[in-house]
């Protein structure tokens, strides 16, 4: 694999707009209309290799603009050559949806037609974009198979694959099914691979699956953004909700709070809106319109706070977020990227927040080694009474205390 590993400097000149990069003067005419004006380092990077037809893993941290560093390569290949199809993969429909927007923005001038192939949406919606004969293709790996296991959908002809976030589809088992996606697409594919994160299982892709692919990464992988605060706090499982109502009351804006299952989304919203502030959900339990009604509530400030399973953490684009809060520890040290990553996107400064439980601090000093920093311990401010119990049971009072709050969990290697 070839490697352009780079770090942010001044090498980069964003002086220098998109043009240079090997873009068509109208693609460039379109962007400028757009207010694209500056390319992200990793559109910098990425942008002339994919025009130039290499195979590409692309590795930056979230909100840095992978689907643009995708997407214009892409579209200018596609509709110079007036033949073939472009395939983007993507691990969640908010995800597909997202991208689908930004690709209409800058390919609508165009003609360009694409199909969304997601679960939850109108299934004869879906073979009337097929029957359109699209330019690009944009789902989830579950409903693509279901088109290709129906005959409804041919990949002979797909000239460029794209797997965002790839290494949250393996997370969520989409291994068979990428797998057999690769394999029904022509080996002469361009195909390119993006995710903040790059485990074994997606090296294997690029060593099996892609022709000498140049590897881009800006940051080392894990690298968390770099304006944002983190700071934590030691709790036990019943003062979570007195603090998570502490913390609503002093920061007033947007506030993104991920928690582990469907069911405590579910009671976490109803909690906060018995506090009076509007509140949506987005789970796995919840249909493709309600989570999409959810999701642009929260982005036009419609909701002010908007509670979430590990279904928002990759790639949704909300801008202004103040406050993420971990009300629960994501399983893996790489989630806790990808979440707070929802907070001080494209330059702008953040916080996160999390609620850590004594018996978690190994989770700790595993964030912690990953992003090469220690999370900062605060001391646990003094909560308001407990409400009385209108929709969330409480929980059983933990067994273990902690003692001294300065400590650090984090132990270099």
């Amino acid at each position: 694999m070839i490697n352009t590993k780079t770090e942010h400097s001044l090498s980069d000149n964003p002086e220098h707009g998109f043009g240079g990069l090997g873009i068509a003067p109208k693609m460039l005419a379109v962007l400028d209309q757009l207010n694209f004006k500056t390319p992200t380092p990793i559109q910098r990077k990425a942008i002339p290799v994919a025009i130039q037809g290499k195979d590409i893993v692309g590795i930056a941290q979230t909100g840095t603009g992978k689907t643009l560093a995708l997407g214009i390569p892409m579209i200018q290949r596609i509709l110079q050559a007036n033949r073939g199809k472009g395939l983007i993969i993507l691990p969640t429909r908010e995800l597909a949806l997202q991208s689908n927007e930004m690709l209409q923005k800058i390919g609508r001038p165009f003609g360009l037609k694409t199909a969304v192939l997601i679960g939850g949406s109108s299934m004869s919606q879906q073979l009337q974009a097929i029957r359109n004969k699209p330019h690009i293709i944009i789902g989830t790996p579950g409903r693509i198979i279901d088109h290709l296991q129906q005959k409804t959908l041919s990949f002979h002809d797909v000239t460029v694959l794209v797997l965002d976030e790839a290494d949250c589809m393996f997370d969520m088992g989409f291994a068979a099914q990428i797998k057999q996606i690769l394999q029904a697409t022509s080996k002469d594919r361009q195909t390119m691979l993006f995710s903040a994160t790059m485990p074994e299982n997606i090296v294997k892709i690029a060593t099996s699956h892609m022709k000498l692919p140049v590897r881009v990464e800006i940051d080392r992988q894990g690298t968390a953004a770099k304006k944002v605060e983190h700071e934590l706090f030691i709790v036990k499982k019943d003062q979570k909700n007195r603090l998570l109502d502490k913390l609503l009351l002093e920061y007033k804006g947007s506030v993104l709070v991920f928690c582990r299952t469907k069911f405590g989304a579910k009671k976490i919203c109803r909690d906060v809106r018995n506090m009076g502030i509007a509140t949506a959900e987005i789970h796995s339990n919840r249909s493709l319109a309600q989570r999409r009604e959810a999701l642009d509530g929260f982005k036009l400030g419609k909701y002010r706070v908007l509670v979430a399973t590990d279904i928002a953490s990759r790639g949704i684009d909300v801008k202004g977020i103040e406050l993420v809060i971990n009300y629960d520890l994501p399983e893996s040290a790489g989630d806790y990227v990808h979440r707070i990553g929802r907070t001080g996107r494209a330059g702008m400064a953040g916080r996160a927040i999390s609620f850590v439980m004594i018996e978690q601090r190994n989770k700790i000093m595993e964030i912690e080694r990953l992003i090469q920093s220690m999370l900062k311990i605060s001391q646990l401010p003094e909560l308001p009474a407990p409400r009385p119990i209108q929709s969330i049971q409480q929980d059983s009072r933990e067994k273990h205390h902690f003692q001294g709050h300065t400590r650090r969990f984090y132990r270099p290697k």
